[in-house]
């Protein structure tokens, strides 16, 4: 089955540099379907873009820069935006054929036969993304030729964390997986969390009687929640003067399989550390066979997939 990547992913490849160098290639590319990738130069007052090809400027018009532009549901920073990075398209005539001058290639075109083949997924696949955006309620991401989705605050990870930034940065690869598709709006239920492993495998990694790092992700008057791992929130003993955000280490003083708690003490305040805590997979590929963690109600769990990409 043919596969699509975020965009990005191919734009080093050695396959797409050396179909771009030639026009024989920019003609493979078309006979066979290739997508292709290049960072175009421009966007003119049309927003239409301007890519440097084999030997000659070409122009992507505006209404193939992108799906949804034509019924006003994707912006116009969708094209603003992708000055100087690389943008997919697929080659859709060569000069000499039908009465073209000069290539024809279309991103609109590209994006369409993702999102079919998005659509067709079964639940539970694994996709590579890149991180677009990032806001309070969750985190946009690249799920194929800059096609995005939205994978919910509370889906990023078990502990509990007040804005995705402190996961993600913007830029980043990363795997999701396929909650849902719903064809007729051409969405995409993600989730994240599946990915970075079970309380048990989490757990494994620790003993009673160790000194080890975590995070503060709430402070309560009976307790404070510290992760020490992207899927593993423990309830250390309240102590005054941490705050959420904190880098605290911590002893262990217990864990009990049978509850699925860790009991925690802080022992001191550690500077803390710059950018986000990153995630650590325990699956990177093939299909979640089931869903671990109970899904809550939430407002805003979908994106339409014509949204922008900025």
């Amino acid at each position: 089955m043919e596969q699509f990547l975020p965009e990005g992913r191919l734009f080093f490849t050695q396959r797409n540099r050396a179909l771009l160098r030639t026009p024989e290639g920019l003609r493979q590319a078309m006979e066979e379907q290739i997508i292709l990738e290049a960072a175009p130069d421009k966007c003119d007052a049309a927003h239409a873009l301007h890519f440097r090809l084999p030997g000659r400027e070409v122009v992507m018009p505006r209404e193939e820069c992108a799906v949804g532009l034509g019924g006003g549901s994707t912006r116009e920073v969708a094209v603003l935006s992708r000055v100087g990075r690389p943008t997919c398209f697929v080659v859709e005539g060569l000069p000499g054929e039908d009465g073209a001058v000069v290539p024809r290639i279309s991103r609109k075109a590209a994006q369409e036969r993702c999102l079919r083949w998005l659509m067709a997924l079964p639940a539970g696949t694994v996709l590579p993304a890149t991180v677009t955006r990032l806001e309070r309620f969750g985190a946009f991401v690249d799920v194929g030729c800059g096609a995005p989705s939205l994978v919910p605050l509370d889906a990023i990870s078990v502990s509990h964390i007040s804005h995705p930034a402190c996961r993600f940065r913007v830029g980043e690869e990363i795997y999701v997986a396929v909650r849902e598709t719903l064809p007729e709006q051409n969405r995409l239920l993600l989730s994240h969390r599946e990915l970075m492993g079970t309380w048990a495998e989490n757990a494994a990694h620790f003993a009673a009687g160790e000194v080890v790092t975590g995070t503060v992700r709430g402070v309560l008057d009976y307790g404070v929640f510290v992760e020490l791992a992207p899927n593993l929130p423990a309830l250390a003993e309240y102590r005054a003067g941490v705050e959420v955000g904190d880098r605290v280490s911590v002893y262990i003083k217990s864990i009990q399989p049978e509850k699925e708690k860790i009991k925690l003490l802080i022992l001191d305040r550690l500077p803390r550390r710059e950018g986000p805590v990153p995630p650590v997979y325990f699956q990177t590929q093939g299909r979640v066979t089931g869903w671990r963690f109970r899904q809550r109600e939430r407002i805003g769990l979908t994106v339409d997939a014509a949204q922008p990409e900025e």
